[in-house]
């Protein structure tokens, strides 16, 4: 897991006159899971926003397997192998679900796999292949989640970028999320970043850490390196 995949180089993005993230800078290794964590407003879903090109940055560089891919359209973000599981379950809701799982399938290198990435997809969804014929507004909160998670695995991403995925849900549902995360991680090698607010959940699974506050990194280190007591007082910026 030594090799680089994915950089953030003093990176500030503005929305207006409002500075939403300000320097930032990450290294993530290859096949790994980095956490970020922070309050609302840290500037988390912004960055990933960014790293996902919906955002436009305007200072600083990102770079993907040592390619940059600062401003560079969604699209070709996908295309290029990173995905972006957005927070809230994201579906189209009056789509079935396979339909909604097929829609990830659209870029020119995952579309001849189309068939086993969905196999892998029902094999850790199982609930997906049982609804898969149902509208995807039908579904639970949790099975959307589910089924957004599958819709990005269909794109055969290399890097995997989850934003709060366990807002809202229950916690049976999200320790069965947060295991498929591990075995995607474990089995595909995806190199994940886990947006999150659940610090010890994170943390547990995560490598490295990256704590957020007021749109800056100001805390990182290897996760079972860092104490619950510096982890608190960055994550609520006390002295």
């Amino acid at each position: 897991m030594s090799d680089v995949i994915f950089e953030i180089a003093d990176l500030s993005v503005k929305y207006g006159e409002f500075i939403a993230v300000s320097d930032v800078s990450m290294s993530i290794p290859k096949g790994s899971i980095v956490s970020v964590l922070g309050t609302n407003g840290s500037g988390k879903t912004t960055l990933m926003n960014t790293a996902a090109g919906l955002c436009a940055p305007f200072l600083g560089e990102i770079r993907f397997m040592g390619e940059d891919i600062t401003g560079i359209s969604p699209d070709m973000i996908v295309e290029r192998g990173i995905s972006l599981v957005p927070q809230g379950g994201r579906c189209f809701n009056r789509m079935s679900v396979l339909d909604n799982l097929m829609a990830g399938s659209f870029v020119k290198r995952a579309r001849g796999n189309a068939k086993r990435s969905l196999d892998r997809v029902f094999e850790l969804f199982p609930v997906l292949y049982e609804k898969r014929h149902l509208p995807a507004g039908s579904l639970s909160g949790g099975q959307r989640q589910m089924a957004a998670i599958g819709r990005s695995l269909m794109s055969e991403p290399q890097l995997m970028l989850f934003d709060e995925l366990s807002l809202g849900l229950a916690p049976v549902v999200i320790k069965d999320i947060y295991a498929a995360i591990k075995r995607i991680s474990s089995e595909e090698g995806t190199t994940v970043i886990l947006v999150e607010q659940d610090t010890a959940r994170a943390m547990q699974m995560s490598d490295y850490t990256y704590i957020m506050l007021k749109g800056s990194v100001v805390l990182e280190g290897a996760s079972s390196e860092l104490s619950a007591e510096e982890v608190r007082k960055a994550y609520f910026g006390s002295r």
